[in-house]
């Protein structure tokens, strides 16, 4: 059984959480009329900016709209300052531990993490063994999911190192709070998102090559107009500046990669790829690709370009690399991890697969190299045959999956058909790491099962998103002086 979900709002029930007073306050005196319209608004809104996402295997292919919420989510600025302590130290340990893996090894020497879980999975790429990258940096923007269970306790739920997506939903959804509701944003001190372009913009500037110019060139490499993320790709092409490109707009010459543009050639010295592994290159990888650029990656061997994020970065992405995560930050770090993991049993170890099958019926069950929601068991939520069938997968290919305990995921009030609801959510902060440093963008895109008792948030699987607010809390003079404002009306 599933534990009583910690309400951000709320609590377990007792009064209002600090932060969230003016939303609650908000909800109570709005007419529920004025809502709907609202979120019709915003759904208009969204269908007029154009931004959809595909499914892949929808037999329609049809483009659809991740359902937003009008209900912004809160977090106090004390949370956040914690959180992107815990977030900062884990993209430097993810981003040591991958530099370590293509180069001496250490932390496999030392024992720290199996050797086969390292170089022989999938999204290892033998062919970056011993590349020296720009500044060392292999990880410039990752998104670290996480979960809350209770007032104080934060989870990551997974990391996504390779092309961390949804950064555009997030400054999207501030854009449509502002316009939908200024008044209650303006009662609020909330930190801004709108500077990520800028931030970004300034790290993938600060990986170029020491071969690049004074002022580097940076473009978007996107599959194309039928990828599902694609309006991300023209939307962040268009907030950077930069030129959004295909593969056929860009070509290397002498290990140097060009853009074609209507003045000529123009030299390229950091592309932002969001063109998996697999593509970016028919002369080192998939040879039947015409997505990527043929020789990029003997240019990028060479060190006169920047892909950010690096190739390979997908072993980090592992869920199984994933169980082994403190241990990595404290070899690296030489000091514990700040965020905690989901506790997790890895089913290629046998007394770990004798426990998850014999507890199936509670356990989350998901593959190693999953997405998206996608090839998972939520045992509390399945029937009986779906149960059995991961039963059969499990002693097929036990080192395929790992299991996990069913957590009570926090819950924040919500706006759906029926009114306002408690649904369940997650949290995905972008962490940007260039050679200037690490940062993180205050907030993220917070995700939201919109049906009732559902712990799956993501789209594909018909989550929606909401806004998330950093708020500063009044200071203790400036709180005081409201009280005694207050008071003296009240005796008036």
């Amino acid at each position: 059984m599933v534990a009583t979900a910690f309400d951000e709002m709320s609590a377990f029930g007792s009064e209002v959480r600090s932060g969230y007073e003016i939303v609650s306050e908000w909800l109570k005196k709005t007419p529920p009329e004025v809502l709907v319209r609202r979120r019709h608004e915003a759904e208009l809104l969204f269908r007029r900016i154009g931004i959809t996402f595909a499914v892949y295997g929808d037999a329609e292919g049809e483009e659809r709209l991740i359902p937003f919420d009008i209900v912004p989510r809160v977090i106090t600025r004390p949370e956040w300052d914690r959180l992107a302590e815990g977030l900062e130290q884990r993209v430097t340990a993810l981003n040591m531990f991958l530099k370590d893996i293509y180069s001496k090894g250490e932390v496999v020497k030392a024992g720290v993490i199996p050797e086969d879980l390292v170089y022989r999975n999938p999204c290892y790429r033998p062919e970056m063994q011993g590349i020296q990258l720009p500044h060392d940096i292999w990880v410039s923007i990752a998104g670290i999911d996480l979960v809350r269970v209770d007032p104080d306790t934060f989870y990551v739920l997974e990391d996504n190192a390779r092309t961390p997506s949804g950064v555009s939903y997030m400054l999207e959804n501030r854009e449509v709070m502002l316009r939908l509701f200024p008044d209650l944003c303006s009662r609020h001190r909330i930190a801004p998102v709108e500077n990520y372009a800028d931030e970004l913009l300034a790290t993938l500037k600060s990986m170029a090559p020491r071969t690049a110019s004074a002022d580097p060139t940076v473009c978007v490499l996107t599959p194309g107009p039928f990828n599902s993320a694609y309006y991300e790709h023209s939307f962040l092409a268009d907030k950077l500046g930069a030129e959004l490109v295909e593969g056929s707009d860009l070509y290397v010459r002498e290990n140097v990669v060009w853009m074609r543009t209507t003045e000529g050639p123009k030299r390229v010295d950091v592309i932002y790829r969001r063109i998996d592994d697999d593509f970016i290159d028919p002369l080192t990888f998939r040879p039947d690709s015409v997505l990527g650029v043929p020789g990029l990656i003997s240019a990028y061997r060479a060190g006169n370009v920047t892909l950010a994020n690096a190739v390979g970065t997908g072993v980090a992405d592992d869920k199984a690399v994933y169980s082994y995560m403190p241990e990595i930050i404290r070899f690296y770090t030489g000091k514990d991890a700040i965020l905690h993991n989901v506790p997790t049993w890895r089913c290629r170890e046998p007394d770990a697969l004798k426990y998850v099958l014999d507890h199936l019926p509670e356990l989350v069950v998901k593959e190693v190299d999953g997405s998206g929601g996608y090839g998972m068991l939520v045992g509390p939520k399945a029937d009986a045959a779906k149960i059995e069938t991961f039963r059969a997968k499990l002693k097929a290919h036990p080192e395929k999956f790992i299991a996990q305990p069913t957590l009570a995921l926090s819950t924040c009030p919500t706006y759906v058909n029926e009114g306002v609801a408690p649904r369940h959510v997650d949290l995905r902060p972008y962490v940007l790491n260039g050679a200037d440093g690490v940062r993180t963008v205050p907030g993220g895109l917070t995700r939201v099962a919109l049906t009732e008792g559902s712990l799956v948030v993501n789209s594909s699987q018909g989550g929606g998103t909401k806004d998330t607010w950093v708020v500063d809390l009044a200071p203790p003079k400036v709180a005081q002086q409201q009280q005694q404002q207050q008071n003296s009306a009240a005796k008036l």
